[in-house]
């Protein structure tokens, strides 16, 4: 008994040791924030199928290869290719000719206005539920206003942003039922501003003849319209934007690893989305992700610690507006029967780490947990079941026994900059970015170590 107490206390020991080497590393060190600065200053927003993002894939591809791991490729992948085109346009009248301008923005995935826009009076609704009480009678020739502000008591903005992003995603949907001729959607935004957030939308199987254009508008304005229609209920809004789907195009996941020394052919992934929207640079939605699951693969090395499973990171294409990376990922490693064991995503944003949430089974959490004192002089306290992240969540298969997680950072200034134009490098901290990239590489090390052999088969990741 003597002899398996000592046994504990000298691992400990050693994985104590062996995360500080990391911390440090990452902290004095750390490439995550010159990758990122190059990322977002000289090559920018990396709209799927856009030129950044095929300089993205090169530019990440090379710096693998420059770390000396033992395998870099490129995973290709079909991509939907989407353009903004010229700046859209927006304006409330409330009499001819006295006119206010505001600041909207296409949603991801809509169609253009016609030649010289669109407008109509406005019909202001709380949700996209709300129109099938008011009727086509109501709605029709109009432009229906979904103002469905993000939920502020909810500690967790996440939850906050799931709670109203379904409004986004089906708000042009279901208002084309009623005949509305155009729709535009508050900001996913906690923070009053004059910055519009943009993201995905979908037409579902609505024929290409009875789709209207969708534009998000900036919190701000969504308050002044708000207040002007209930002044002025027969206002006008009118708005133009230019946007246009193309034919899809081929792009790349990029994938670089680690070769396993004991159990080569247990996979741990590491990632975040290389795309990002065109409004910003991409800094904190996924620039920081990326950069991060790319320092993970260096700290190990620089750390002297040799896996013993695979360690792969993999920088996903086209998770905006598709999708299809995180898909192809999975569909790839089914194809080739590769086991993975691990999956980690960071797509949070570059902030203060706090911790992980994880889609596994009640023991492996537990498993994870006991770990907690490792991570106590960095301030990390966050072990919970949640959510992981969209990239790597088609990993999970009915009776998998994969473990997924996703790094959760604060997420209070989150929102702010999600989508939007302000969405940059200055607005990332880079002692949180490199903080960040030392967490996500001491879990994978311990998960390494210690496996995820622990996990019953309970398919509590269908919830």
């Amino acid at each position: 008994m003597l002899s398996l107490v000592i046994a504990f206390q000298v691992s400990a020991q050693t994985d104590a040791e062996n995360l500080k080497k990391i911390y440090d590393n990452s902290l004095t060190n750390g490439m995550s924030y010159k990758w990122l600065d190059h990322l977002s200053n000289q090559i920018g927003g990396r709209l799927s199928g856009s030129l950044n993002a095929e300089r993205a894939v090169e530019y990440t591809k090379a710096e693998f290869e420059k770390l000396g791991l033992d395998n870099v490729w490129l995973q290709p992948v079909m991509v939907p290719r989407w353009v903004r085109g010229a700046p859209e346009f927006a304006y409330i009248e409330t009499s001819p000719g006295m006119t206010t301008n505001v600041n909207i923005c296409a949603l991801g995935g809509s169609i253009a206005t016609p030649n010289g826009g669109v407008k109509a009076n406005v019909i202001e609704v709380g949700t996209y539920k709300d129109l099938e009480q008011l009727g086509e009678e109501k709605i029709k020739g109009k432009i229906v206003f979904i103002n469905r502000p993000m939920q502020a008591d909810l500690i967790h903005t996440f939850e906050a942003y799931g709670g109203c992003s379904s409004e986004r995603y089906s708000g042009a949907r279901e208002a084309a039922k009623y005949g509305a001729v155009g729709v535009i959607v508050r900001s996913l935004n906690l923070r009053l501003d004059d910055y519009p957030h943009t993201g995905s939308m979908s037409y579902g199987d609505l024929p290409n003849s009875k789709r209207i254009p969708s534009a998000a508008i900036s919190t701000n304005d969504a308050e002044l319209l708000s207040s002007m229609l209930a002044l002025t209920p027969n206002l006008k809004f009118s708005f133009s934007q230019y946007c246009k789907q193309l034919a899809d195009v081929q792009s790349y996941n990029v994938i670089g690893e680690i070769t396993g020394s004991e159990f080569p052919n247990e996979i741990i992934v590491v990632g975040g989305h290389l795309d990002s929207w065109d409004l910003g640079d991409g800094s904190h939605d996924d620039g920081a992700g990326v950069v991060q699951s790319m320092d993970v693969l260096r700290l190990l090395k620089e750390s002297g610690i040799r896996p013993k499973r695979t360690i792969r990171a993999v920088l996903f294409m086209n998770e905006e507006n598709g999708l299809r990376g995180g898909r192809k990922y999975a569909e790839e490693a089914q194809r080739k029967g590769e086991k993975h064991v691990f999956a980690l995503e960071s797509d949070s944003g570059g902030f203060t780490p706090r911790g992980f949430s994880f889609q596994s089974s009640d023991a492996m959490l537990a498993k994870v947990q006991s770990w907690s004192d490792l991570f106590k002089p960095y301030l990390i306290h966050f072990f919970e079941k949640g959510y992981s992240g969209a990239d790597i969540r088609p990993l999970y298969k009915e009776g998998s026994d994969i473990v997924l997680a996703g790094l959760r950072p604060d997420s209070q200034r989150y929102f702010d900059h999600h989508h939007a134009a302000n969405d940059t490098f200055e607005h990332v901290n880079k002692r949180e970015l490199e903080l960040g990239a030392a967490t996500m590489a001491s879990l994978v090390y311990l998960i390494d170590k210690y496996g995820t052999d622990t996990i019953s088969n309970t398919n509590e990741l269908k919830d």
